[in-house]
């Protein structure tokens, strides 16, 4: 999957490189050869199953056995669609640039100036960092929403000290 580029990404001089570019994607357990295998075994569960029912003269119950199969393929399918979407946050010392992708394919972009902009967390006792958005001039925009509470704080934590490098300025050292 092609996940663009910032235009930053093409200059050279250090005040365009990135501080901090991340990547999240929702987390799905369970891959392509792992479905094939459920699916394989829920079949074979299933024809099994029927197979007495068939042979008592209950047929239609065999037809349900194939229902529950068709709806749990249906169910991977809008799963597996759901794990398409993505977001993208990079950071240099002149803007933030934010990428939102969701499973339908619909993209959504911001800009910030790492000036102008703070790192808004909702933290609840029990469960930890619930929730954390970019905050500038006005405009609110959640961020990291596929991540959980752990990693969430983890990811806050980098994007805060990228924040911060970015309103130091560019590190002509390097």
């Amino acid at each position: 999957m092609d996940l663009g580029k910032s235009p930053h990404e093409t200059t050279g001089d250090a005040a365009a490189r990135p501080v901090f570019d991340a990547t999240i994607t929702p987390h799905r357990s369970l891959g392509r050869s792992g479905f094939r295998i459920v699916m394989t075994l829920v079949c074979l569960a299933s024809i099994v199953s029927s197979v007495p029912f068939i042979v008592l003269g209950a047929w239609p119950v065999a037809g349900f056995f194939g229902l529950d199969v068709l709806a749990l393929f249906i169910a991977f399918h809008v799963n597996f669609r759901h794990a398409r979407a993505f977001e993208r946050i990079v950071v240099t010392p002149l803007e933030i640039w934010l990428r939102k992708v969701s499973h339908h394919g619909r993209e959504a972009v911001w800009r910030f100036n790492p000036a102008w902009t703070r790192l808004e967390r909702q933290t609840d006792e029990d469960y930890g960092l619930m929730a954390l958005a970019l905050v500038s001039r006005g405009q609110r925009v959640p961020v990291a929403g596929e991540l959980s509470p752990a990693e969430r704080a983890g990811f806050a934590d980098a994007l805060g000290a990228a924040l911060a490098s970015a309103r130091r300025g560019p590190d002509y050292t390097s």
